[in-house]
């Protein structure tokens, strides 16, 4: 069975986004482009939301760079009962549970999510995420925060197996759930 890594970017105050936010929180900068660049495993498949999907689908041309259309071209499968099909060249609809979807993808095929709080949250509660890498953003988005990234799922316990300091301000986590509770007064 596999397992996915989950990656998302989070405000300090623990936002996956602001009303007024920028893209990267309005902190992009070369060793982040490089982790974005090399954390990519080859030959993974990038499970994404419908609203995620619509969301980088979206994007104007001036943000479609090489980085972009790499993504785009990407093995993707996109999780919805709305859409038909999807216009990226490397992406798939999936009209399945993603828990389903997970459990009988290949043990070879590594499977990652970007962002898709959804998604992350069902594949939390049923044990089927093998590592998350936040990145937390030097910023605090306060009351215009949006997208709690974790609100609802079951406690766990998490293992630290790395950490990484990105340009000078962008900290990285590398969490494994360790299929335990989080500890309890």
């Amino acid at each position: 069975m596999s397992h996915v890594t989950v990656d998302l970017f989070l405000s300090a105050d623990g936002w996956a986004k602001g009303v007024a936010s920028p893209g990267y929180f309005g902190y992009h900068g070369p060793d982040l482009e490089r982790w974005i660049t090399e954390a990519r495993t080859p030959g993974e498949r990038i499970l994404l939301g419908r609203r995620t999907f619509d969301a980088l689908n979206g994007l104007p041309q001036e943000y479609r760079d090489k980085g972009f259309r790499r993504m785009a071209a990407a093995p993707t499968t996109v999780f919805s009962t709305a859409l038909e099909s999807v216009p990226w060249p490397g992406a798939e609809v999936a009209r399945v549970d993603p828990a389903e979807y997970v459990r009988s993808a290949a043990d070879d095929v590594p499977l990652r999510t970007m962002g898709s709080l959804s998604i992350v949250r069902q594949l939390l509660d049923v044990g089927l995420v093998g590592r998350m890498r936040l990145l937390f953003f030097p910023c605090l988005v306060g009351a215009g925060g949006r997208e709690a990234p974790f609100e609802g799922v079951r406690s766990a316990d998490l293992e630290v197996t790395d950490r990484r300091l990105l340009d000078g301000r962008i900290v990285l986590v590398e969490y494994r759930p360790t299929g335990r509770p989080a500890p309890a007064a």
